[in-house]
Formats: C-alpha cells, sequence, structure tokens
C-alpha cells in the first residue's frame, strides 16, 4: 500500500507508484512502527534532485529492495522543501555522523524518530546490504541501537546554537570585507574553489558597501558563463567548476528571485548593459517557465530530461549548424564556447564576450530558442513554497520599478494574491505549502514569515497599496510572538509547531537568507516606515551573530550583513507625497526607488490616510507633489524636484 497518492507535493507524487509502502511524514507511520516493532526508514529529497531520481530508480522501483524496506522498516518519505524542519534536524543528525550531507538523505530511526544511522545516496547493492545489517542489528543487538539513537539525540540538543554578539559595527563590517577578500577568486569570481554556488547575499552586502571588484567581477563571470542560460535566461543551481562553465542544471525559484533582486541593484550602481540585460532575461524567464496558473510561482525545474541530466540544454558543433546553417552555426560554435566542454562531446552555452553583431546574435538566439522548444522538457516541481514565493514577489516588484515594466509589478501583485489568499489562514497564520490552488498542510516556518513580509514590503514601496504593508505587519508580529528564543535570535519553528527531537535553530545563511536574517531584514524596513521600537530593536537583536561570522565565517551571513549595512546606515527613508494622478508625484516616487542607497524604504502616499506612520504630518508643498528625505523619522526639507532628490540622496 502506498499513501502517498493525495501528497500536493510532486516529489512525493513521483514516488506515489513505487512498490516500497511509503507514508508521509505523520503519526501514522510511527504508531506503526510501534506496533510492528520496527525501524524507521527516513528518505528525504526533493523533486528537482538529480541523485533523488537515481536512487528511486535504482533501488525505490526495485521489487526485491522494497520488499526488504516493506519486511524490515515503516518507510517514510519527506518532500524537504514542504518540511524544512525535518529536514533540518536530521540533516544535523546526518552530518554529525557522518561528516558531510546532501540529498537523497536516508536516515534510520527509532519508532520515536531518534536517528541512529545515517547517510546520502546509497547504490543498489549498498542499500540491499544496509537494509539486511540494519535489521539484524535492530533484531539482534536493539540496546545498541537505543543507546546510540539516544546518544545522537542528547548529543544534538545539548550543541549551542551560535553565541550572539553585539550589533555589528563598521569595524565588524571592515573585518567582514577582508574575510570575503582572503577567499575571493579574483581570477573567476565568487568565492573559495569548486563547486561554486552562487553567493547571492554576500553579493547584496558587497554591493551596499560599495564594493565593487568582488560584486561586479563575480556577477560578470556568472552571467558570463555556463551557469546562466544563454538562450533562454535564468541562473542553474551551482557550478560544478571553479569558472562557472557546467552547471548542476538543476533551476530553482530561490536563486532565481535572490539573482534576479541583485543584478538589478546591480543595475542601480552602475552594472550598465549587462545588469539591465540579465535582470530582465531573468525575470521574463521567471513568468515564462515558473508561473502558474494561479499566479504564483513554481519551484523548480529538474536538471534531467529524458533521464539525462542537461540534455535539454546542451549542444553540439553539429546540432548548431543543424539549426542554423553551415556559416552561422560555425559563428554561434565560436560564440558559445562549444569545445566539448560537457559529455559526450557537448557543450554547455557561454557568452564571455558581448557578441559584435547584435543583430545576428539576436537571430541566432531566436532560432536556437525555438529549436530547444522542441526538445523533451525537463519536469517542474509546481508547487508553490511561500517563502521563495516572497523573494520573488520583492525582486518581481523592484525590477519593475527600476525598468518600468508594469507586467512584472503586476506579476509580483498576482503572487502576493495568492499568496494572502491561500497561504495565509483565518487566524493569520502562514501555510507553507499550495499546489493547483488547494493549500497543503505543513505550517509556515520563519523564512516563509520573514520573506513573505519582506516581499511585501517592496511591494507596497513600489505600488504604495497599503494592504501589502499591513499585511507584512501581520505576519512579523506572528515572528515576534511565536519564533523569538528569548535570547535577541528566533527559532526555525513557532512555538506550537510539531515537536520533533530537537526545534530547529540556524542562524547562518544556506541557498536562501536564514530564516533569523531574513526576519532581521523585515523587522527593519518595517520598523523604518512605521516608526516601531519594537520592530527596530527586534532587528537589531537578530544581527548579533553577524559579528561573530564577520571575521571568520562571513560567506555564511551574507544578508545579515547586508542587514546591517542598512541598519548603521539608517536605513534612509523616502516619504513622497501627492496625488495619485499627478505625473509629478510619479517622477518623485520613480527617482526614489533608482536610489542606489543601502536598506532604502519608501512610502507612498495620496493624502487618504497616515499610515504608515512615516507619511504622517507630511504632505505637499504649496500644492505641489513633495518628497522628504528621513532618517529614524527626522527628515530634510521637502523637495519637489527629482533633480533635487537625486541630489538629496546622493549626497
Amino acid at each position: 500500500m502506498n499513501r502517498l497518492k493525495d501528497a500536493t507535493s510532486p516529489y512525493l507524487l513521483q514516488h506515489a507508484a513505487n512498490p516500497v509502502d511509503w507514508h508521509p511524514w505523520g503519526e501514522e507511520a510511527f504508531a506503526e512502527a510501534r506496533d510492528r516493532d520496527v525501524p524507521l526508514l527516513i528518505s528525504v529529497g526533493y523533486s528537482a534532485c538529480h541523485w533523488c531520481h537515481v536512487m528511486a530508480h535504482e533501488s525505490f522501483e526495485d521489487a526485491e529492495t522494497a520488499r526488504l524496506m516493506n519486511e524490515h522498516f515503516v518507510n517514510i518519505k519527506v518532500d524537504r522543501e514542504e518540511r524544512p524542519d525535518v529536514d533540518a534536524v536530521y540533516m544535523g543528525a546526518t552530518q554529525a555522523m557522518t561528516r558531510q550531507g546532501g540529498w537523497p538523505m536516508t536516515v534510520f530511526a527509532t519508532p520515536e524518530g531518534h536517528p541512529f544511522y545515517c547517510g546520502t545516496y546509497f547504490p543498489r547493492p549498498h542499500f540491499r546490504r544496509l537494509l539486511t545489517e540494519v535489521h539484524n542489528v535492530w533484531t539482534g543487538d536493539r540496546e545498541t541501537v537505543l543507546r546510540q539513537g539516544a546518544k545522537v539525540v542528547e548529543a544534538l540538543n545539548q550543541s549551542t546554537t551560535l553565541p550572539s554578539g553585539p550589533q555589528p559595527d563598521e569595524a565588524a563590517l571592515a573585518r567582514a570585507l577582508d574575510n570575503l577578500r582572503a577567499s575571493f577568486d579574483a581570477a573567476n569570481g565568487g568565492f573559495g574553489g569548486a563547486p561554486k554556488f552562487p553567493p547571492s547575499m554576500v553579493l547584496e552586502f558587497l554591493l551596499r558597501s560599495g564594493e565593487r571588484e568582488m560584486s561586479g567581477g563575480t556577477l560578470e563571470a556568472m552571467a558570463r558563463g555556463g551557469m546562466y542560460d544563454q538562450l533562454g535566461g535564468g541562473f542553474a543551481r551551482y557550478s560544478v567548476d571553479a569558472e562557472w562553465v557546467v552547471p548542476h542544471f538543476e533551476k530553482m525559484l530561490y536563486d532565481n528571485a535572490l539573482l534576479l533582486r541583485v543584478y538589478t541593484h546591480w543595475w542601480k550602481a552602475g552594472g550598465g548593459d549587462l545588469a539591465r540585460r540579465v535582470a530582465l532575461e531573468s525575470a521574463e524567464w521567471m513568468l515564462r517557465e515558473l508561473r502558474t496558473p494561479e499566479g504564483g510561482f513554481a519551484s523548480a525545474l529538474d536538471a534531467d530530461s529524458e533521464g539525462v541530466e542537461g540534455r535539454f540544454y546542451v549542444w553540439t558543433p553539429e546540432e548548431l549548424r543543424e539549426v542554423l546553417g553551415d556559416d552561422d552555426g560555425r559563428w554561434a560554435a565560436g560564440l558559445f564556447e562549444v569545445t566539448g566542454t560537457f559529455e559526450h562531446g557537448t557543450s554547455v552555452l557561454q557568452l564571455l564576450a558581448d557578441p559584435d553583431d547584435p543583430a545576428r546574435w539576436a537571430e541566432v538566439r531566436a532560432r536556437l530558442l525555438a529549436a530547444r522548444e522542441q526538445r523533451v522538457r525537463p519536469g517542474r516541481d509546481d508547487k508553490i513554497v511561500a517563502s521563495w514565493n516572497g523573494l520573488a514577489i520583492a525582486a518581481l516588484a523592484e525590477t519593475g520599478a527600476v525598468f518600468e515594466r508594469p507586467d512584472l509589478v503586476a506579476a509580483a501583485t498576482a503572487a502576493a494574491e495568492l499568496l494572502a489568499g491561500t497561504h495565509v489562514v483565518d487566524d493569520g497564520r502562514l501555510l507553507r505549502t499550495s499546489r493547483d490552488g488547494r493549500a497543503g498542510a505543513n505550517a509556515g516556518v520563519l523564512d516563509d514569515y520573514a520573506n513573505l513580509a519582506e516581499g511585501l514590503i517592496s511591494l507596497y514601496g513600489v505600488t504604495g497599496e497599503a494592504r501589502w504593508l499591513r499585511l507584512a505587519g501581520s505576519l512579523l508580529e506572528t515572528v515576534l510572538d511565536r519564533f523569538a528564543d528569548g535570547a535577541g535570535g528566533f527559532y526555525d519553528t513557532a512555538d506550537d509547531a510539531e515537536r520533533l527531537f530537537q526545534r530547529p535553530q540556524d542562524p547562518t545563511d544556506n541557498a536562501t537568507p536564514s530564516g533569523q536574517y531574513a526576519a532581521a531584514g523585515a523587522l527593519l524596513s518595517y520598523a523604518a516606515l512605521t516608526g516601531s521600537a519594537r520592530h527596530r530593536e527586534a532587528a537589531h537583536a537578530a544581527l548579533g551573530t553577524v559579528s561573530v561570522l564577520a571575521t571568520g565565517h562571513a560567506r555564511f551571513a551574507g544578508w545579515g550583513l547586508a542587514v546591517a549595512r542598512a541598519a548603521l546606515d539608517g536605513p534612509f527613508e523616502v516619504a513622497v507625497v501627492g496625488p495619485a494622478d499627478d505625473p509629478r508625484t510619479g517622477a518623485l516616487h520613480r527617482e526614489a526607488l533608482l536610489a542606489d542607497v543601502p536598506g532604502l524604504v519608501v512610502a507612498l502616499g495620496h493624502g487618504d490616510g497616515a499610515f504608515p506612520a512615516l507619511l504622517e504630518g507630511r504632505g505637499p508643498v504649496d500644492g505641489a507633489p513633495a518628497a522628504y528625505v528621513c532618517k529614524g523619522f527626522t527628515c530634510r526639507m521637502p523637495v519637489t524636484t527629482v533633480e533635487a532628490l537625486r541630489a538629496e540622496l546622493s549626497s
């Protein structure tokens, strides 16, 4: 019996026809393990995971392997993207036992959920032997297994969280820059060696700090290499090499949302045509490839198509000539570095220099993209994750405003409407996922609340619609009331969430901003707009771990450092007031949104209310729309022209 057919997770549905008797995570599985007196086998992965697919084909679709699993274990399949809390506690155990981690994650646990043996991918012969050996130990030496599980849980619960230091000051941020320079790859961009992941949050800090070499060098290298899809736009998960040539081909919403925002900010900081092109291509890719009929954004595209990693994206010289003809085919092969950079004579397309013939380039790109559309497409994980849609809302709203693309702002608004209507439940709480307009059962975690609040605050700044700021405030109230740890930080799960053997808490960034630093950023922006001392103090307290990480581990605190940069600068606040139909109001508003100022918040008022508080007592000047540049609600003299506002912000 397989119980996954009614799941909202595409990953779980991929396993619904397995001969393995899978359970979703839940009490039913734990109760059966107790009743049968057998261990749990917990398999954790996600739909775009290449090695998850490999292990599924080798083992979970194999009748004999499934027989061993069903006979000796209660088997639980977990989508790490739906249950990041479950993933976090068992990944902690896996890393503690094996000194490494990854997906698929394979955990053997007692019926109480205490892990006693962990690993990642196992080839089928190894996995079969392991199943038999674990069963033999469970039946023949149970006390050793139980002691091992108890020891693991005790050790993990005794491990202290990262200590908090003082709120980071200029000296701490300078130490962080020194630490980043020590690992910066000046030849290739990025930090460290292979594999290289896009350092999105670190890049935000570098841009906010005015550090152009490390930020610009990395942004250009990523955009010109194979990790960026030179035909369709959008970034792959990471580069397997240090030169950004060959990607791991899965494409994630969170990477692309974060990078879209970074490239837009780079353009504001002087990134030029490359920054603009990559930002707009990435935004258009998100709308074309990830947007769902309900208006949200799907989670990911697989690395594989037709069972082969990267097949959809790679080319040979012969394939280029077949589509383009001999002359254009040879030209494209040289332009795209089609020299056998990937497997079996294929190449990932790069664009190391701008084409010398832009018109020819546009035609060649269009023809290749049309030809590629005839290939078998990678699978899409179309569940909506609140956190990652919050990142997308912020990125699309800001990119749309900066590049005068109302369609992008409309897409951000539609996603916010979906989240507000489907994920925010009656008591003001947040559900993490939905699919086909139907909400899943899993409670939102800290980064869901924080990243969605961040996105809504950005959307308010672009549209001036106060309902988005009010909803952000409601989410942040839950963060303060339900997630605080009492020492200035935040747990990753709410105080009334399901109890696991450990309550997860990790202030460090991973592929996305840590929940704690995301919360700090949203709290700081909300305080700057509303004047709330409670929110500002909570933001500052949550940044205490940044001072600890700045000296030796700055790469794991990029978003915290970016928020700290904004906090040290104020952040600056701009209130724009004037009739909505007066073009002068729009011009002042746009100028404020174009400013390259760390953490700047913008309030837009049309004389129809005094929310947020930044608008109180601030109105037009002599009947003309006006802008007020403030810091801590202390404002300079209002200005009524774009030129005067630009001068105020640049000073």
